[in-house]
């Protein structure tokens, strides 16, 4: 659409994105906390953008698993990237999610006027998970704490156990139903009769989309160079999860994780623990021209919806998209690419399954299937599985990746969808023109 408001509302330009390179978790970022990857994206950005600073109104930026010692992770980003102090922040968590709650909540404001620039964005360090204590010990600190003398600073560690004592990893099971993500994901394969060897084939195309992309130099203008502190010997320059030479023999060999008797959800067919960051800068139409920025592309539509986390859990954007599609006023078959977050391969199947399907149409209420989409259109430079997942960082990682591939291709529209913890789905359209 050419005109600069809809529905009332300003139109949202993208003008920008850029990314770390996404490395897997205890490798070339492992001393590096999410604060830092944040940081380092959010100067780059700026910098390679030439933006005044002082153009900045507000930052909008998520974390999923948080830092403990820098838990409002949007405003710390700002102070650490060093941008003026005045500038508004705040911190938002939609699980995988995040990034595209981020890019919303930001074009929301821009949409009504709110704000004209704004920087929206997530980070994850999965090197950098928090270890928690029990709560036994946890009460004998704050006690010791408090003694003033040592036998009573040590008097409260002698009522614990054993056990007490043993460190409580981040919870990675739903809460409302103990499953964990591979568990349901192995569900949803067995439930919609989704075989290994399309897992297995979703996989191989994601990263083989990826290293083509890499080969290609796709990448280059949207994936900075990271030179890692402290010592600044070490430098990443290329996601490192990417395999090139991976095969479906390869991958056919692999051991079921979750179901290790009658499993098919492998390491090799799920999208592996991940640190990394991506940010967006967003301006209203009018702004973008004043400043002299070409956008990458609009925000046309969004949608966010969830399903029961103890049925379908990574169904939510089979729920999310037909909504979306319906804000924008178009069909699938007016898509020019989809981008679909490959948490598991089990649920892009069975989410791609459910979209042609009547019977899932009619269960959530819908008019009729949303249809069939083009698997030569879907994650055409690839995908989670292969370039990894940091969580608070996808979806802008995929706003980002599909505009440039749309630019590329001369083609306008594109879908993006990811699903999340709790039963939750997202979907936004975005356009070039």
């Amino acid at each position: 659409m050419a005109s600069e408001k809809r529905n009332g509302h300003r139109r949202v330009a993208i003008v920008r994105g850029l990314r770390t390179p996404f490395a897997k978790a205890g490798t070339v970022f492992a001393g590096l906390t999410a604060l830092d990857l944040g940081r380092m994206v959010v100067q780059e950005l700026v910098q390679r953008t030439d933006l005044d600073p002082n153009e900045i109104n507000q930052v909008v930026f998520g974390q999923v698993i948080p830092t403990l010692t820098a838990p409002s992770i949007a405003r710390e980003v700002v102070l650490a990237a060093g941008l003026p102090k005045r500038i508004d922040a705040f911190t938002v968590s939609r699980a995988c999610a995040t990034s595209i709650q981020a890019l919303v909540a930001g074009a929301n404001a821009i949409a009504l006027g709110d704000a004209d620039v704004i920087i929206a964005g997530g980070t994850e360090s999965m090197s950098d998970a928090p270890i928690f204590t029990s709560r036994p010990l946890a009460h004998a600190l704050v006690a010791s704490s408090k003694g003033k003398s040592l036998p009573d600073k040590l008097k409260p560690f002698q009522k614990l156990k054993g056990k007490d004592l043993l460190p409580v990893p981040p919870a990675i099971a739903e809460y409302s139903t103990g499953e964990t993500m591979g568990e349901s994901a192995e569900k949803m394969a067995k439930e919609n009769g989704i075989s290994r060897e399309e897992q297995d084939l979703i996989a191989f195309n994601s990263h083989q989309n990826a290293a083509k992309a890499w080969k290609e130099g796709r990448f280059n203008d949207e994936v900075m160079h990271v030179l890692v502190p402290p010592k600044y010997e070490q430098s990443a320059t290329k996601d490192n999860i990417v395999r090139e030479d991976t095969s479906l023999d390869a991958l056919s060999k692999l051991k079921p994780v979750f179901d290790r008797r009658y499993g098919s959800v492998t390491a090799g067919n799920a999208s592996p623990l991940t640190d990394g960051a991506a940010a967006l800068i967003l301006m209203s139409e009018e702004k973008a021209k004043a400043l002299g920025y070409e956008p990458l592309g609009f925000l046309r539509s969004h949608a966010f919806a969830a399903t029961d986390p103890g049925d379908q859990l990574l169904q939510g954007p089979a729920y999310a998209a037909p909504v979306a599609l319906k804000r924008a006023g178009m069909k699938l078959a007016d898509i020019d690419l989809v981008e679909m977050h490959e948490a598991f391969a089990a649920q892009v199947a069975s989410n791609i399954q459910a979209l042609a399907s009547k019977e899932f149409a009619k269960k959530a209420g819908f008019s009729g299937p949303v249809g069939e989409v083009d698997r030569s259109r879907l994650n055409v430079t690839g995908g989670s599985i292969s370039i990894g997942h940091p969580f608070g960082a996808t979806g802008a990682r995929i706003v980002t990746q599909a505009l440039n591939e749309l630019k590329r291709r001369n083609k306008n529209t594109v879908l993006c969808t990811v699903c999340a913890a709790g039963g939750l789905g997202a979907a936004v359209i975005l356009e070039r023109a």
